[in-house]
């Protein structure tokens, strides 16, 4: 199995112990690694870096610390991109968030930043990882204009909207909350399984009541997709590992 996106930056000093227990059960982690809050791309880079390879970095600029519009930080964080640009699997995670954004200044920053990472990131040449709520039509419109390849993280919109942007040949990522997104479910059960990673959002979308999440528990998620659409377990579990070493281009 393969976890699509986590961020075992957050376990902090556990991170180690989490990597180390991702390996007895996962083939790779790919680590969004992206600027949020106290948490700063150089330093989750240093933290993960001895374990490259088995971790695959990714680096983006969060849509809830864009509405901040903190452009001193952005360009900061888009020096340290394009510096270790080789490094990573994909750019991101980026993208519009208006669960959070409210006010049409946050947003207005939310926008500029996100395009600018988008820009970049066809610059670059990098496929993106997308967060997008409560945004989903704007953020699938962006990346069709860019024409960039993209991943829509945790995705929780419409199923409609999951199938034009499947049919379009971008993937989706299933999580670990399959059971208490209805919308997650929803998708699920209608997307093609060539379109289909998944992912734990680990330390958060944890499974079970009261716990956090693991990068190991995106075991779940490949079980209640087999279960939801009357498939083989190893089947799905081989199809979001080839789905996800294909976008990605993981050399594991």
């Amino acid at each position: 199995m393969i976890d699509a996106h986590a961020h075992i930056e957050m376990f902090r000093g556990k991170a180690p112990e989490v990597v180390e227990e991702s390996r007895k059960h996962l083939k790779a982690v790919v680590d969004s690694i992206t600027e949020y809050r106290k948490f700063h791309v150089w330093k989750s880079w240093e933290l993960l870096k001895p374990y490259f390879g088995f971790v695959q970095p990714t680096l983006g600029y969060a849509p809830n610390e864009a509405r901040r519009g903190n452009w001193e930080k952005v360009k900061k964080v888009e020096a340290f991109i394009r510096e270790h640009a080789n490094e990573i699997v994909a750019l991101g995670e980026i993208g519009l968030d208006f669960h959070y954004a409210k006010t049409e200044g946050e947003r207005r920053s939310q926008r500029e930043i996100f395009h600018h990472f988008l820009n970049l990131a066809v610059e670059l040449n990098l496929p993106v990882v997308l967060h997008a709520r409560d945004a989903e039509r704007e953020v699938f419109e962006a990346i069709q204009r860019a024409g960039v390849r993209a991943y829509f993280h945790s995705y929780s919109g419409p199923k409609d909207l999951a199938l034009e942007i499947a049919e379009n040949g971008h993937i989706i990522g299933i999580n670990t909350g399959i059971d208490f997104i209805p919308a997650v479910r929803e998708v699920a059960e209608v997307l093609p399984l060539e379109s289909i990673v998944v992912e734990t959002d680990s330390p958060y979308m944890s499974p079970y009541r009261g716990e956090k999440n693991y990068p190991w528990n995106v075991e779940y998620a490949v079980r209640r997709i087999a279960e939801i659409r009357g498939l083989g377990f190893e089947e799905v579990e081989r199809a979001t590992e080839r789905n996800a070493i294909k976008f990605f281009g993981l050399k594991i």
